[in-house]
């Protein structure tokens, strides 16, 4: 999983021992992100300190090492994440006669070498990945945050205590010298409103959330003047789709099939690249099983597949996860969770999450993350499908139902709302 942290002072208060004090305090706080290995780097001319926290996924090597210089000592990266066309993107390099001498095969080394030939406007778009980064360039005093095009990883920023923080979570940036939890109204309102807090908003007040496809830049001048810099999109999911719909080739039904079916092998053989164990969370539904089909493609051996199952039978999946292991011939383990084990977690949540989060999902996957690291250090899942492929009937069925009663009197669409309250929660399922 790997995490990041880091501050910049607002002032030359701190010396270089604190400055690394205080960016281990915030490591520290997320060691369970990467037990691994760790770092802290202090730039001498700047109040400047970058952590990193490692998982090592790939090139378990000393060479993999983080924070990390790049080979012409420019550019400081702490990186979390998996860059999934580093191998592509080290030939490209090649070809353009850029070829360092590789310390490693880790995709850290080869983000650091891309960014360094190509810079950071030209190489964001072309990452195949899931991370979140912060690149410090000594030359020009510049610090770039950026995260991947669906904001896989999570990426904190903002101002208290006199510094500038950017961290993975908010413990990290909790643990920064003089750092203020006070919480903001607006985001808490529209946690009640969304049962999560959307970014670019944060639950503390002078924190922000890096968006999904953006980068910022922040200068010497915005420190000086605590301004917050202007995120810049550099990849537009509607924009993309926009455009593959009007340059969409004509095909048929089972033409486009066998296209998805090369895309999603694709993708799933470029994320099954690791120096270490791995396995697939599986339900027994549509998404997860067909990731896990696919792996099972690229291995001669048994995919390990884990799964969380409940005595209620009108909850319980665990029965169609067994169907499909079977199928596939996987090695699969899976757990049954009671209520006991589950009121039992509801204390730790806030440990768990930074923010609030009422997703009722959030114990499940707790749990059967914690069964999958005893066998496994990386997990595939079926997460996604749903949102990609327009999987939830509760969305059209909403916007269904409102075209029906929209031009009702407002009177009688209470009456209605106030009916369809009275019929008891479980009488839904």
């Amino acid at each position: 999983m790997c995490g990041i942290a880091g501050l910049w002072s607002a002032s030359a208060q701190l010396n270089e021992d604190r400055l690394y004090e205080a960016g281990k305090a915030m490591s520290d706080a997320i060691i369970y992100r990467g037990p691994d290995d760790s770092g802290v780097w202090v730039d001498k001319r700047h109040p400047l300190a970058v952590a990193h926290r490692r998982l090592s996924i790939m090139d378990l090597s000393p060479a993999g090492h983080q924070p990390m210089l790049s080979h012409d000592e420019r550019y400081v990266i702490v990186f979390n994440g998996e860059i999934y066309n580093h191998g592509a993107l080290r030939k490209q390099l090649a070809a353009e006669k850029i070829t360092p001498k590789w310390r490693g095969h880790s995709d850290t080394e080869v983000l650091l070498a891309a960014f360094a030939h190509w810079g950071v406007e030209k190489t964001l778009p072309l990452l195949n990945g899931m991370f979140a980064l912060a690149l410090w360039d000594r030359q020009l005093s510049v610090l770039t945050l950026a995260r991947d095009r669906f904001g896989e990883k999570p990426l904190y920023f903002g101002y208290s205590g006199g510094n500038f923080l950017f961290g993975s979570e908010l413990k990290a940036l909790r643990a920064a010298p003089g750092f203020s939890a006070e919480i903001n109204r607006d985001s808490l309102a529209l946690y009640l409103r969304h049962s999560f807090v959307p970014a670019p908003h944060c639950i503390y007040g002078g924190l922000q959330k890096v968006e999904a496809g953006k980068y910022l830049t922040v200068t010497p001048v915005d420190i000086q003047n605590r301004t917050m810099p202007t995120p810049v999109t550099y990849w537009d999911g509607l924009k993309e789709a926009e455009l593959a719909a009007k340059s969409r080739p004509d095909k048929s039904a089972d033409e486009w099939l066998d296209t998805l079916d090369t895309q999603i092998d694709a993708a799933v053989a470029l994320r099954m690249d690791a120096d270490v164990p791995l396995g697939a969370f599986l339900s027994g539904g549509v998404d997860s099983s067909l990731v896990v089909g696919m792996m099972q493609r690229h291995t001669r051996h048994a995919v390990q597949t884990f799964s969380i199952g409940f005595p209620e039978a009108q909850y319980d999946e665990a029965e169609y996860a067994r169907a499909v292991a079977k199928h596939l011939g996987t090695q699969h383990t899976d757990l049954y969770v009671d209520a006991k084990t589950t009121l039992d977690l509801v204390p730790q949540i806030p440990i768990m999450f930074d923010e609030p989060f009422a997703d009722a999902s959030q114990i499940p996957t707790h749990l059967v993350s914690k069964i999958a690291r005893c066998s496994v250090t990386v997990a595939l899942t079926g997460d996604g499908g749903d949102e990609f492929f327009n999987g939830y009937n509760r969305y059209p069925l909403v916007e269904s139902a409102w075209n029906r009663i929209e031009f009702m009197p407002l009177w009688a669409r209470r009456k209605l709302a106030a009916t369809l309250r009275s019929v008891p929660p479980h009488q839904w399922a």
